[in-house]
């Protein structure tokens, strides 16, 4: 699953790749051009969660921060499932968008919502020079537990 998914750019690399993909957002108006993958238009954050638990292999989120959302990922998760969450960070206000704090992760705060729920296979937290600048933390992690 691709959430919040925005233009599919991850969508589409993971369709390429040979998965089975579910893209997920509350605009799916610019994903009608992709072919391959589940379209799900949903609000994630103002309507009921719309997934079973157990029902993904993995999940991608990039560049999106509702921290309540947390729970539901683990969820949805299987057994053996993989995490990846790439977002914005403290410090980040300084180079761009988003400035806002709700959507900026306290330093080590996106390890600290994984733990004892996930294992975390690798965790960064660093400012990225490709394409624009960004302070993010980003973490690959797996669901070892039901």
């Amino acid at each position: 699953m691709d959430v919040a998914c925005g233009t599919g750019r991850h969508t589409r690399f993971l369709i390429q790749a040979g998965f089975q993909v579910e893209a997920v957002d509350r605009d799916v108006s610019t994903l009608s051009i992709l072919s391959g993958a589940v379209i799900r238009q949903a609000d994630l954050e103002g309507e009921a969660w719309p997934y079973s638990a157990g029902e993904f292999d993995g999940i991608v989120v990039t560049n999106y921060l509702h921290r309540p959302l947390f729970c539901r990922l683990f969820e949805a998760l299987a057994a053996g499932g993989v995490l990846i969450y790439e977002t914005f960070s403290e410090g980040n206000e300084w180079l761009g968008r988003p400035r806002n704090p709700d959507y900026l992760l306290k330093s080590g705060e996106l390890l600290d919502l994984i733990k004892g729920q996930l294992e975390v296979n690798a965790y960064e937290e660093l400012c990225v020079f490709e394409n624009n600048r960004a302070v993010v933390q980003r973490v690959c992690a797996i669901k070892t537990k039901k």
